[in-house]
This record gives C-alpha cells, sequence and structure tokens, in this order.
C-alpha cells in the first residue's frame, strides 16, 4: 500500500483533476430554482451531482485518484472501503480501467449497494460491524496483497477531484455568493473550499453536517481554504446524522472548525444538490 500526501491540494491541482476526469464523469447542470427560491426569500441555485452514473459526486474523486495510480499500481490493483456511494463509484470505473478491485462494506451496508458494486465487477468483502472495523479490514487487505488503498475522503487527491464542482458551478452562475455544502468525512466541502475561494475570495461557505468529525487532511484542507474569509463568530448550522453510516462515517474526531465558515445570508446560495 502507497504513502498518501498529507499536502492539501490547491487551485492548480483542482484544474488538473478537471482536465484529467473531463469527458469521463457527467458534466453536471447547476439549475436555478424557483420553488426554493420564494421559499427561502433569496436566489438558490442546485447542482445536480445525482446524474453522475452512480448518481453520486464520489466518482470525481475515485477517477480522479485511480487515473493517478502508476501502471504497476493499477496491475496489482486496489482496495477500498464504503457503505456505498464511494464503493459504486471507485467499481464503477475501476471497471472500466480494467483494475482489479476490492471492497470492505459494513454489514449494515443496503443489499441494492452491495449488489451495484458488485455488478460493476469489484470483489466485495462484508465485514465490520462499524465503518472504522471496516476500514481497518481494507487496509488489512491492502497491505497484505500490495494494493493501492483509494480512501474515500482523506487523500489530497480525492479532494482535488472534489473540488471541480466548484470549477463548473461558477462558471456556470458566477453570481453566487455563498455555498452550502454537506460535510460526512469533509473532503467534498475541502475541494469545493479550496477551488472556490481561489476563484472568488469573498465567497462564503456553510456546511450542513453529520456532526463534528473531520480528518486529520480534510480539516488541514479546509482550514488553509478558509483562511482569508471573515468567521460569523457562531458555530454553522448542523443536521444531526439520520443513518447509522452518517454517525459512523469518521476515524478520526475533531472540534467543529468554524474559521470562515459562516451562516447563510439573503444573498445567492448555491446548495450542492444530491441523491
Amino acid at each position: 500500500m502507497h504513502a498518501v500526501s498529507k499536502t492539501p491540494p490547491t487551485i492548480d491541482d483542482v484544474r488538473a483533476a478537471a482536465a484529467r476526469i473531463k469527458g469521463e464523469v457527467e458534466r453536471t447542470p447547476t439549475r436555478h430554482s424557483t420553488t426554493l427560491s420564494q421559499i427561502a426569500g433569496c436566489d438558490i441555485w442546485l447542482k445536480f451531482e445525482n446524474l453522475q452514473f452512480t448518481s453520486s459526486f464520489k466518482e470525481r474523486g475515485a477517477l480522479n485518484k485511480l487515473l493517478s495510480l502508476t501502471p504497476e499500481q493499477r496491475k496489482r490493483g486496489i482496495a477500498a472501503m464504503s457503505a456505498g456511494n464511494h464503493a459504486q463509484g471507485v467499481a464503477y470505473h475501476a471497471g472500466r480501467l480494467g483494475i482489479p478491485t476490492t471492497i470492505v462494506m459494513p454489514e449494515f451496508t443496503p443489499f441494492i449497494k452491495v449488489k451495484h458494486t458488485k455488478d460493476f465487477g469489484a470483489r466485495v468483502v462484508l465485514e465490520g460491524a462499524t465503518l472504522t472495523e471496516s476500514f481497518g479490514r481494507a487496509n488489512q487487505i491492502a497491505q497484505s496483497e500490495g494494493l493501492a488503498f483509494v480512501h474515500p475522503y482523506d487523500d489530497p487527491v480525492i479532494i482535488a477531484g472534489t473540488g471541480t464542482i466548484a470549477l463548473e458551478m461558477l462558471a456556470d452562475a458566477p453570481d453566487i455568493d455563498t455555498l452550502v455544502v454537506p460535510i460526512g468525512g469533509g473532503g467534498l466541502i475541502s475541494g469545493i473550499a479550496i477551488a472556490a475561494k481561489a476563484l472568488k475570495p469573498s465567497i462564503e461557505i456553510t456546511w450542513i453536517s453529520n456532526g463534528p468529525v473531520l480528518p486529520s487532511s480534510s480539516r488541514s484542507c479546509l482550514t488553509r481554504a478558509m483562511r482569508r474569509s471573515s468567521s460569523s463568530g457562531s458555530p454553522p448550522p448542523c443536521i444531526q446524522p439520520s443513518s447509522r453510516a452518517a454517525r459512523r462515517s469518521a476515524t478520526s474526531a475533531w472540534p467543529p472548525i468554524r474559521t470562515g465558515i459562516g451562516w447563510v445570508g439573503a444573498g445567492v446560495i448555491f446548495v450542492l444538490g444530491m441523491s
């Protein structure tokens, strides 16, 4: 298993990721929602990442990571851990690229997600009562079999892939002044914040979170990306996790990151559209 760099990606890394995955993932639309705008009293735009082939933004980071592997790493294969969306994104694109794939999924993973992952050609190992246990098992397999590990979020290459969302949305709707992004492990908001802040330093970013949990590299990326933004002095709005997977989604606990993450104002709002 190769070592993963903990150096946060830059806007150049995000742009390189966009060029790398172009034509291999959907360039999803950013659409204005009249109904939601009327309800909220401001202009709301939606990014329809549910239009990806596997119905999730996870494909962006997964493909960027797979394309960054050496020929030898591709030949040996990869290992990953996921309860659903990351697993399907990795399995789908690894299958297209001819990369042998082993994915450890927790025992509570819905049957349909297990089936889809298998249908994409991955070897699925159902093991672990929690994501932490499954993550440990996936790492064991990667080390014992010499496989590259494709982390669901705690990897700068994965994070750079997610940042391509911000490049697209600000190209489609440049007047957006606030982004509302869901947080699980932190990879999505880190990539979006890095790209958005580089393109438009005045933009505000807030989160909808499964809980006050962020792993190390995501925490570093997010903090660096938000450094130039002003803080509201209040914690971001938070939604309690609604699933066991969400409650168990991270392996390293961190306090909430408040620097530069403000409340949603009355201006133009971007809401990430996900299934």
